[in-house]
């Protein structure tokens, strides 16, 4: 069993910037961002190959940047130019197995190990 933390959310003015850290307590394959707001579904944000391939979904491309440091077992998420609708709870994620697909596993039950998440808030 892997244990996923995350840290680094916060409070951020519209236009600023958060960087988000998920470290895993063992070895991990595809790993991904996952955020929820107040009221609605858990979403993707993006996702990441061991290889560090990245996929995002379009509301945050250009602005957020997945990486990874498989050394460290850590996995990252630099957000620029936050928006008030980026807020939520965030959440990292991460499979017990590798997969060719691993940058396009969007969906919730994909994935095997999940953080406690961090919370983001960004005001107008």
């Amino acid at each position: 069993q892997v244990q996923l933390v995350e840290s680094g959310g916060g409070s951020v003015q519209a236009g600023g910037s958060l960087r988000l850290s998920c470290v895993a307590s063992g070895v991990t394959y595809c790993m991904g961002w996952f955020r929820q707001a107040p009221g609605k579904e858990r979403e993707a944000v993006g996702a990441i190959a061991p290889t560090g391939g990245t996929t995002y979904v379009d509301s945050v491309k250009g602005r957020f940047t997945i990486s990874r440091d498989n050394a460290k077992n850590t996995l990252y998420l630099q957000m620029n130019s936050l928006k008030p609708e980026d807020t939520a709870m965030y959440y990292c994620a991460a499979t017990s197995l590798w997969t060719v697909t691993c940058s396009l596993l969007f969906q919730t039950g994909q994935y095997d190990y999940w953080g406690q998440g961090t919370q983001v808030t960004v005001s107008s």
